[in-house]
């Protein structure tokens, strides 16, 4: 896929995105354009489906809406409040600490800035770029295994790591999209191009895709 492809595909999975009803879709609009809320969410996310995250996000975010509610509450209702998500008793745990660190060094506030929000523990390139990105609106290329994935099968990019897919990605794509590129590719990635057994014959981009032209 050349880079012109690439343009005209993000714009027509732009146009599918919510048509898709992935569960991604319902995640994202639960934290878009507040820091906090989608650093939670980044974090309740890790190793849980997001369709289990954005229900227990929904039930979460009733009861805490900010650092000094999330050191506050009992770390028992806490945790039920994160079951069934995957380790939501170390999760709970590891949550009271970022309230503790955002109050004691960031008063309260989650950093706009990539150093920052990485010295967060638990905090890797992923959430952090996701913060600033849907959080902020700071363009920043968010890459989970659905970014990485897909655009090195579409045949846009040969990476062998996220990192990697990060930067070859930002000299690809305008900054416009990089804000973008992850809730499209993650919802494409949910119901049409799946790891296994992608779902070629539905994919309203198959006449770009890299991989389709070697099968063919």
């Amino acid at each position: 896929m050349k880079k012109e492809e690439a343009l005209k595909a993000i714009d027509i999975l732009r146009q599918h995105y919510k048509r898709w009803d992935a569960p991604v879709v319902t995640l994202v609009a639960q934290h878009t354009g507040d820091p906090f809320k989608t650093l939670i969410c980044a974090l309740i996310s890790t190793r849980t489906k997001d369709e289990v995250t954005a229900k227990v996000c929904e039930k979460l975010l009733k009861r805490v809406q900010s650092p000094q509610d999330l050191l506050n509450i009992p770390l028992k209702e806490l945790e039920d409040l994160l079951y069934p998500v995957g380790f939501y008793k170390t999760k709970a745990r590891h949550l009271k600490e970022l309230a503790k660190d955002l109050l004691d060094r960031f008063q309260g506030e989650v950093p706009k800035d990539l150093k920052d929000l990485l010295s967060l523990k638990g905090v890797g390139r992923k959430v952090a770029n996701l913060v600033l990105a849907d959080g902020y609106g700071i363009p920043a290329i968010c890459v989970d295994t659905h970014v990485h994935r897909i655009t090195n099968r579409w045949g846009l990019i040969k990476t062998k790591t996220p990192y990697e897919t990060e930067r070859a990605l930002m000299e690809i794509l305008p900054k416009d999209l990089w804000s973008e590129i992850n809730r499209l590719l993650v919802a494409f990635g949910q119901r049409i191009c799946t790891p296994v057994n992608p779902k070629c014959y539905e994919c309203p981009i198959s006449q770009y895709c890299e991989a389709l032209r070697w099968k063919g």
